[in-house]
């Protein structure tokens, strides 16, 4: 299709959207699918892109350089900014999604948070669970794709690797900078760390 095309094609999607009580900051700046669903009450910041098949529930914002596909946002969630959201995600109520997230093939159980620098795919998250800064879920080997499945109240510790197919039970904790392949308990606190070394007097070698 021409760019001319393409570009009226984007500004009558725009202004539909804008007509309906979409909030858009620099509006000029936001891509559409024709496919795109949104609510009422969203905000979405500049540069956000609306691939294919995305479905924004009611009383969302969308933050800077966002880039959702395949996602469905249920109400009352935040995305981004600098979030990549990729087919089949679901985005349950009052979740938050942060900045340098990754996520793709997941299920994101209500109220619970992804905030900052993670990859999260072929997961299932519960409710109320906090993913921490640097947490990686290592679902592929090279040949297959494995599952992780992290249940209600859990806390992922930041720079954490979940390496599937494994289950993080309820209300459990995994300590920060763990790499976990075995399953964690309810209720139990999870570590791999390397106890730390301290070399007094040290001189660095010139």
């Amino acid at each position: 299709m021409p760019k001319k095309n393409l570009q009226i094609d984007q500004n009558k999607l725009r202004e539909k959207f804008l007509k309906k009580g979409i909030k858009m900051i620099a509006p000029e700046t936001i891509f559409f699918s024709k496919e795109t669903v949104i609510g009422k009450n969203v905000t979405i910041e500049p540069y956000v892109v609306f691939s294919k098949k995305v479905k924004v529930g009611n009383n969302v914002t969308v933050k800077s350089f966002s880039h959702l596909e395949g996602v469905i946002v249920e109400d009352n969630v935040e995305i981004g900014p600098y979030a990549r959201i990729r087919p089949e995600v679901r985005i349950q109520k009052g979740s938050k999604i942060g900045n340098f997230v990754e996520i793709k093939k997941s299920n994101i159980g209500k109220n619970s948070k992804v905030n900052h620098l993670s990859y999260i795919g072929d997961t299932t998250i519960g409710k109320n669970v906090n993913i921490g800064a640097g947490t990686i879920t290592c679902n592929y080997d090279g040949v297959k794709k494995s599952k992780t499945n992290i249940k209600d109240g859990v806390f992922i510790g930041s720079n954490s690797s979940l390496v599937a197919p494994v289950t993080i039970n309820k209300n459990s904790i995994v300590g920060a900078s763990s790499v976990i392949t075995k399953d964690v308990l309810p209720k139990s606190l999870a570590l791999t760390r390397s106890n730390q070394i301290t070399i007094k007097n040290y001189n660095r070698k010139k």
